[in-house]
C-alpha cells in the first residue's frame, strides 16, 4: 500500500507538468496568456483532486497485485 504522502507528492509533481502543458496549449488556442492560465489552473485543481481520490481508491484494491 502507498502512503498518502506519496500520492499527494506524485499528483503534485503530475500536475505542475500538466499545468505547463495546458498552460501552452490554452495560449496556443487563444492567443491570450489570461485565458490560458485560467484554463491551466481550473484543470490543475481539477485534475489534482481527482488524480488524488483515483490514487487513494486504487491503493486500497488488491486485485492484480503481487505481493514480493
Amino acid at each position: 500500500m502507498e502512503r498518502p504522502r506519496r500520492t499527494l507528492v506524485k499528483a503534485i509533481i503530475w500536475n505542475i507538468n500538466g499545468l505547463a502543458i495546458m498552460s501552452l496549449v490554452g495560449y496556443l488556442m487563444t492567443g491570450s496568456v489570461g485565458a490560458s492560465g485560467a484554463m491551466a489552473a481550473i484543470n490543475t485543481a481539477i485534475g489534482l483532486s481527482m488524480y488524488v481520490l483515483y490514487e487513494r481508491i486504487w491503493s486500497r484494491i488488491s486485485w492484480g497485485r503481487v505481493n514480493a
